[in-house]
Order: C-alpha cells, then sequence, then structure tokens
C-alpha cells in the first residue's frame, strides 16, 4: 500500500512540472482514506432515495469536480501551448494580423471563463470538506441533486439564483 501511494505522488508531481502554467494542488490518497472505507463504482449515480450529501454524494461529486477541473487546466494548458505556436502577428498582411488578433482575443476570454470555473470548482471542494457543499449559501436549505448533477458548482437554490440575478440586474442598471 505505501509504495503505491509514493508511485501515485510520484506520478501527479511529474504531472504538475510538465503544466507550468497553471499550479495543481494534490491531496494524498492516505488523507482520503483515513475519513472512510466507503468506496462507489465509476457508474454510481446519486439517488433521491438516499440520505441527501451522505458520504456517497460527497465522494461522487468531489470525483466530478476533481475530474473537471483536470479536463479544464488540461485544455487550458493546450490552448496557451497551441496559441504561442500559432503566431500571424509578424505577417506582413494587415487582415492576417487583425484576424489573429481577433482570434487570440477570442481565445483568451474563454481561456480566462475557464480560470474563473477552477476557481469555483476549488471553491466548491471546499465546501465539501467544510460539509456545506449542496446547500444553499443564502437560505441553507438543499440545493437538490438534479441541480447540482446539471451545475455542480451551484451555490444557490434556483429561487436564491434567480433573486441573486435580478438583484445583479438592477444594479447593472444603475
Amino acid at each position: 500500500m505505501a509504495k503505491t501511494t509514493k508511485v501515485k505522488k510520484k506520478i501527479t508531481k511529474a504531472k504538475i512540472k510538465s503544466s507550468p502554467k497553471i499550479k495543481v494542488k494534490t491531496v494524498s490518497k492516505s488523507k482520503e482514506a483515513n475519513k472512510g472505507s466507503i468506496k462507489i463504482s465509476k457508474t454510481y449515480i446519486p439517488k433521491d432515495t438516499e440520505k441527501y450529501m451522505c458520504e456517497k454524494h460527497k465522494i461522487y461529486f468531489r470525483i466530478k469536480l476533481q475530474d473537471w477541473k483536470k479536463e479544464l487546466i488540461k485544455a487550458n494548458n493546450e490552448a496557451l501551448y497551441n496559441g504561442s505556436m500559432d503566431d500571424n502577428s509578424i505577417s506582413a498582411d494587415i487582415v492576417d494580423q487583425a484576424s489573429s488578433y481577433t482570434d487570440k482575443n477570442v481565445e483568451m476570454k474563454a481561456i480566462n471563463r475557464q480560470i474563473k470555473l477552477i476557481s469555483e470548482i476549488d471553491k466548491a471542494l471546499v465546501r465539501i470538506r467544510e460539509d456545506t457543499y449542496g446547500y444553499c449559501l443564502d437560505t441553507a436549505e438543499p440545493i437538490g441533486l438534479k441541480r447540482l448533477m446539471a451545475r455542480p458548482v451551484a451555490k444557490y437554490t434556483i429561487a436564491a439564483q434567480e433573486k441573486h440575478e435580478k438583484n445583479e440586474k438592477v444594479h447593472a442598471d444603475d
């Protein structure tokens, strides 16, 4: 068991070194094992018949969020690498330069949105650790499994989210 933990740590360190643009925090498997030996299958889907935000639900959403975060980091790193390789800004044709600038601008906006999403994923992972995940930050009511399945970083119930969006719109008009 100790050897596999060391191997996993070495592999994650190697992955981090290969992508220097975004730093990733890794949690050792031994900490997760101390919480309990609850295991879920890869095909597990949370059910309404189970107690809301039981350990199985937390493990499921933690894995889902971590996998999503890894995908976003990988996509961002590839986009940044490929974007630096494809450079028409030194082209003599001004139309090519303008097109290249527009493409890079759109790509950087997408990367920035993904970085914000990674931050939201990190906050959701913290809420899982603090046992507040799945509950509305305003009302403390359960958000609901269906909503969390569709949007794992959801912080509010649908009613509270609508209220926040309405307030944002009102303040944006000021």
